[in-house]
């Protein structure tokens, strides 16, 4: 069988557009490139690519969701693949290294480095705290090492055994700084960037989804005259995101979810609230009500966080019940709707939220429902975003709960065979609900 040659990938220039032609990248990635269906660059990755293959050092905002993860991944194996060495390193000791706040976008950035390395000649590992330890210290300990992705507690752990070495590291990423500073991560980041060698002698690229006074000066600190490169809020939240504001009040939250989720065309479906014990207390109800379901907060061990996430990516679970930290990390193709059940604290947080829909060009609905506890925080989300959003009534018949059925599901489970999404409530011989609902003691939940 022939090589495979650019000439195969036939992309027609377009006004306005950027080709990854025009970038002039190695074959290996073009190659890559072609078969993940790329054509024409985003907005960051057409702004960033030009001085990080350069060998510029850049600072970016950019949300996820706007293709920086392949931006910065793109560069890191032009360099690779440009400037390759006379011999190999040690095992455990590789030539570039990306933070992740996460283990959840740390996995990601792996697999995504998989996709885009796939005809490349290089080792990529992930190390991430809660799991897999010894299995990750072997593969540094065995391996010759060209990319690390990692979370910066688990790094500083196999660094202080000497299973991991820094010394030679020729690029730096730096992802989603602002939330490293709201963890507390940076002063580890900060002994992991002075492990480095010196600025001056590689290259770093941070990327945030703002740039405030206080991760400009990380940037100034941890970089050589950066190159600035930014996408507009009001461009990764509303080109292709239709969101919309339900008025609504805090006991009605319930029966207008379950409405939504029976009623509106939806595939995957990722419902934010701001704290673990509501995440749980959410996922319990609506299995009560026939909904299969899973959680996705920090009370959930690691493993299974990890097939859950697997799971809705596969579409055997359809409606996730998340907070912002698990959220963050949550990078799946399809999702058509977030939903606020509760109105994030911070604006930004709202940003992050609604863009896990709308991803690569497809259509999304980012829906929140604004309470008498959440609607306070409304003005600056739209203050943050710079529009006014829609604010609407739910139809009266959408706040009535449904009748519970007598026999609800078990919580969606996080593997296994795919099981329908929503159902409407029905006795065990397959029976609609009798007239009036089923009998039931207790409060209205």
């Amino acid at each position: 069988m022939p090589p495979w040659t650019v000439d195969q990938f036939k992309v027609f220039p377009a006004e306005g557009k950027t080709r990854f032609h025009d970038m002039k990248l190695p074959v290996e990635l073009m190659h890559a490139v072609a078969d993940l269906g790329f054509s024409y660059c985003t907005s960051v990755q057409a702004l960033a690519l030009p001085p990080t293959l350069n060998g510029k050092d850049v600072a970016g905002r950019a949300q996820t969701g706007t293709g920086k993860t392949a931006a910065f991944l793109i560069a890191i194996f032009t360099h690779f693949l440009r400037h390759p060495l006379p011999k190999p390193l040690g095992n455990g000791t590789p030539r570039a290294l990306i933070l992740a706040p996460t283990r959840e976008l740390a996995i990601q950035i792996h697999k995504d480095a998989l996709s885009l390395g796939k005809y490349c000649p290089f080792h990529v590992a992930v190390v991430y705290g809660g799991m897999d330890y010894r299995k990750q210290q072997t593969e540094l300990a065995q391996n010759r090492i060209d990319l690390v992705v990692a979370t910066p507690g688990r790094l500083l752990d196999f660094k202080s055994k000497g299973v991991l070495h820094l010394n030679h590291a020729e690029i730096l990423i730096v992802d989603e700084a602002d939330r490293m500073l709201d963890m507390g991560f940076i002063p580890d980041v900060r002994r992991i960037v002075y492990s480095l060698p010196p600025k001056h002698r590689r290259q770093t690229m941070l990327f945030s989804a703002t740039l405030t006074e206080d991760i400009m000066r990380l940037a100034s600190a941890w970089m050589v005259e950066p190159v600035m490169v930014a996408v507009a809020h009001e461009k990764v939240t509303v080109d292709a995101i239709d969101q919309k504001v339900y008025m609504v009040s805090a006991r009605d939250k319930l029966a207008l979810l379950i409405s939504v989720l029976r009623n509106d065309p939806v595939e995957r479906v990722l419902v934010f609230r701001n704290r673990r014990d509501g995440v749980d207390r959410l996922t319990r109800k609506l299995t009560d009500y026939g909904i299969p379901c899973a959680p996705l907060s920090g009370d959930v061990p690691q493993d299974k966080r990890l097939r859950i996430l697997e799971a809705f990516r596969a579409g055997r679970v359809k409606v996730v019940i998340a907070t912002d930290v698990a959220g963050r990390g949550i990078h799946v193709e399809g999702i058509s709707h977030v939903i606020n059940y509760d109105v994030p604290y911070e604006a930004e947080d709202y940003v992050h939220r609604i863009g896990r829909t709308g991803r690569a060009g497809a259509l999304g609905t980012a829906i929140t429902f604004a309470c008498e506890e959440g609607s306070f925080n409304m003005p600056a989300i739209e203050i943050f975003i710079g529009r006014s959003l829609p604010y609407t009534q739910p139809e009266a018949a959408w706040l009535n709960l449904p009748p519970l059925p007598a026999h609800p599901p078990p919580v969606a489970a996080d593997h296994g065979p795919s099981a329908p999404a929503f159902h409407r409530p029905s006795d065990r011989h397959g029976r609609p609900p009798p007239r009036g609902g089923y009998r039931r003691s207790g409060p209205r939940r």
